[in-house]
C-alpha cells in the first residue's frame, strides 16, 4: 500500500480511536484511496462505490465532501455517479470538483461561469479547457483577482473582446500590463496598446507589426504641423503643459483621453510618438521636451532615448501607436474624389457590362502608371 494511503489511514484510525470520526466518512475516503491506487479497477468495485457514494454523500460533513471531490475530480474511471453526487452538494465542493479537473461540456463552463458565486468563478480560472465564451463571461465580471488569474492561465487562448476589455483596463491599473506582455499567444498588434510598458525587444516588434499593418493599410498622410501652431505649443511647453499637450492631441484628431495619456506618461515617450505623428522634425520635437522643464528633460540619458525613438518611426506609424497607447479611436479617412465611369468599358449603349473587381482596376492603373513613368 503506497506510503501516503497508509499515512492518512493510521491518521483516521487514531480519529476514530478517539471518537471524532464517523466512520462512514472514514469508509468513503478509504474506498476512493484504494481505488486509486489500483491502475485497472473492477468493475464491480467502482460500481460498488458509485453506490456507497450516492448513499453517503449528501449527509457527509462538508470538509470530507471537500477532501473527496479533490481526489475523485480529474480520475479517469471515476463513476458518474459519484461526480453527480458531489456536484449537487454545490458550494466549495462543486468548486473543489471544478478546479480538479472535472469534466465539463462547452455549455457547462458557460453556465457555472454565468453564477455569482466567486469560488466558482476563480475555479474556472485556472483551466486549460476553459472554452472562449466563458473566458468571455468572467472577464466581463469586473473582478481584478478572476483577471489576473485568467492573464496567468496561459493554456487558454484569451478571445480578442476579453483581451480588449483586460488592455482596456491596463489604463487605469499598469499592473495589469505585465502579465499581459508575458502571454506569447498574443500578437505584437494586439499588444501594441502597452507599447510604453514593454522592453526594447517587444517595442521593436510592435512598432514592425504596425509598420506592415501601414503598408497594408495606409494611413492618410497628414500635413505637417504649421511653423505658427508648433511655435504655440513650445510657447505653452513651459507654462501650460496641459494647454500643449491638449492642442497636440486635437491636432491628432484625438481628445481628452490622448491628451490625459501624454500628460500621464513622465517618461515623455507618448509625447515624442505624438509630435513625430503631427510631422515635426526632430529637432523641433526636442525643443518641446527640454522645454516641458520636467525630469525627463533634465536627463540626457531619456532624450538621447526619445531622440532614436522618433528617428526609428515614420508619422503615420506614430499616429496608430499613439491613438492604441491612449483608447483613442484614429481619426475618420478622408474620402478623396473618384472618377466612376457611368459604363464599364466592356459594355455598350445598349447593354451594360458588369461591375470589373476592384484589383483588377488597381492593376490596370499601375500598369498605366508604369507605361507613364516609361515614356516619361
Amino acid at each position: 500500500m503506497p506510503s501516503r494511503i497508509s499515512a492518512e489511514l493510521a491518521h483516521l484510525a487514531r480519529l476514530a480511536r478517539d471518537g471524532g470520526l464517523d466512520l462512514s466518512q472514514v469508509s468513503l475516503r478509504v474506498k476512493a484511496d484504494l481505488l486509486m491506487s489500483t491502475p485497472h479497477p473492477a468493475p464491480d468495485d467502482l460500481a460498488a462505490f458509485a453506490e456507497m457514494a450516492a448513499a453517503l454523500v449528501p449527509g457527509i460533513d462538508e470538509a470530507t465532501a471537500v477532501i473527496l471531490a479533490r481526489k475523485v475530480a480529474g480520475w479517469r474511471h471515476a463513476p458518474d455517479a459519484v461526480l453527480e453526487a458531489l456536484r449537487a452538494r454545490g458550494g466549495a465542493v462543486l468548486a473543489a470538483l471544478v478546479r480538479h479537473g472535472m469534466p465539463l461540456r462547452p455549455t457547462e463552463f458557460e453556465s457555472l461561469a454565468s453564477q455569482a458565486d466567486a469560488a466558482l468563478a476563480s475555479a474556472l480560472t485556472g483551466r486549460a479547457d476553459l472554452t472562449a465564451t466563458a473566458t468571455l463571461m468572467l472577464v466581463e465580471r469586473g473582478d481584478r483577482a478572476i483577471d489576473f488569474a485568467l492573464m496567468a492561465n496561459t493554456a487558454i487562448d484569451l478571445p480578442r473582446a476579453a483581451l480588449d476589455l483586460l488592455v482596456a483596463r491596463s489604463r487605469e491599473d499598469a499592473a495589469y500590463a505585465h502579465p499581459l506582455l508575458a502571454r506569447r499567444d498574443i500578437s505584437s498588434t494586439e499588444i501594441a496598446p502597452l507599447f510604453l510598458f514593454a522592453g526594447p525587444d517587444r517595442r521593436l516588434a510592435m512598432l514592425d507589426s504596425l509598420a506592415a499593418l501601414d503598408s497594408l493599410s495606409p494611413t492618410e498622410r497628414r500635413q505637417p504641423v504649421s511653423h505658427d501652431a508648433f511655435m504655440g505649443w513650445l510657447a505653452m511647453a513651459a507654462d501650460d503643459q496641459n494647454g500643449a499637450f491638449g492642442a497636440l492631441a486635437s491636432h491628432l484628431g484625438g481628445g481628452q483621453a490622448l491628451a490625459g495619456a501624454i500628460a500621464a506618461d513622465h517618461s515623455r515617450d507618448l509625447a515624442a510618438l505624438a509630435l513625430t505623428a503631427a510631422g515635426a522634425s526632430v529637432e523641433d520635437a526636442t525643443r518641446f521636451l527640454i522645454r516641458l522643464g520636467d525630469e525627463a528633460a533634465h536627463s540626457v540619458e531619456r532624450i538621447f532615448a526619445v531622440v532614436a525613438l522618433m528617428r526609428s518611426v515614420r508619422p503615420t506609424v506614430a499616429l496608430r501607436l499613439v491613438m492604441q497607447v491612449s483608447g483613442t479611436p484614429m481619426p475618420a479617412t478622408t474620402r478623396k474624389g473618384q472618377h466612376q465611369p457611368a459604363m464599364d468599358p466592356s459594355g455598350t449603349p445598349a447593354r451594360i457590362g458588369p461591375a470589373r473587381p476592384e484589383s483588377a482596376m488597381t492593376t490596370d492603373i499601375l500598369r498605366k502608371l508604369g507605361v507613364r513613368r516609361e515614356q516619361g
